[in-house]
C-alpha cells in the first residue's frame, strides 16, 4: 500500500455505549476504527494524530453518522469506504467477515471454509485479530465453532458480546 502523508489523514473520537471509539481515515476510505487503538496495536499512534485533510475529515464524518445509527439499531451495513491492506489470506478473510449478514454469526471454521482454507481456522482468528477497522468489517461476528464468543481483541469478548446484542435486538 502507499503511504499515506499525513495532512491526509484526519481522526477522530466517537462516543459509544462501549466507551470512546477511535476513527482514522484517508481522503479514500476509513483506514482504522477501534476502541482506544487495542483492537490493532499496530496503528495505535494514528488514533491520536490530527491533521486538516478536508477529503479525510469528510471521510470521518461519512463514518460517523454511520457508526451512530449502528449504535442505536438504525443501520445494518455501511457504505462509507474502507481501505485496509494485508496479506492476501488477511485481505480473503476480511472479505469474508463483509459477507455475514447483520445479526448472523458464523464460526472461524465456517470463515476459513469460506475462504478455501479449511484446515486454516488459526490463521483466520489472526486474520481477525489483525483486523484494523472494528464494526465496520464486522469481525464481532466470527464465533468459536460450538458457539461460544471468543477471541475479540483478547479479552474484550464483552465488546463482541455488547455489538452482538445491539444486532439481535435489532428486527430487520
Amino acid at each position: 500500500m502507499a503511504r499515506i502523508a499525513e495532512d491526509d489523514l484526519a481522526s477522530g473520537e466517537l462516543s459509544t455505549p462501549f466507551g470512546p471509539f477511535y476513527v482514522v481515515a484517508s481522503r479514500d476510505g476509513v483506514i482504522h476504527a477501534d476502541w482506544n487503538g487495542f483492537l490493532a496495536k499496530g496503528a495505535g499512534e494514528l488514533s491520536t494524530r490530527q491533521t486538516n485533510g478536508g477529503q479525510a475529515r469528510a471521510m470521518i464524518e461519512w463514518a460517523f453518522a454511520e457508526l451512530e445509527e449502528y449504535f442505536v439499531g438504525k443501520r445494518v451495513s455501511f457504505t462509507v469506504p474502507v481501505r485496509v491492506s494485508g496479506t492476501p489470506f488477511q485481505e480473503a478473510v476480511w472479505a469474508a467477515l463483509m459477507e455475514i449478514p447483520y445479526g448472523e454469526t458464523r464460526s472461524y471454521r465456517d470463515i476459513a471454509l469460506a475462504v478455501g482454507s479449511p484446515k486454516a481456522v488459526r490463521a483466520v482468528g489472526q486474520a481477525n485479530r489483525a483486523n484494523r477497522v472494528a464494526v465496520i468489517i464486522p469481525c464481532h461476528r466470527v464465533i468459536g465453532q460450538s458457539g461460544k464468543l471468543v477471541g475479540y481483541a483478547g479479552s474484550a469478548v464483552h465488546l463482541k458480546a455488547g455489538l452482538l446484542e445491539i444486532e439481535r435486538t435489532v428486527k430487520i
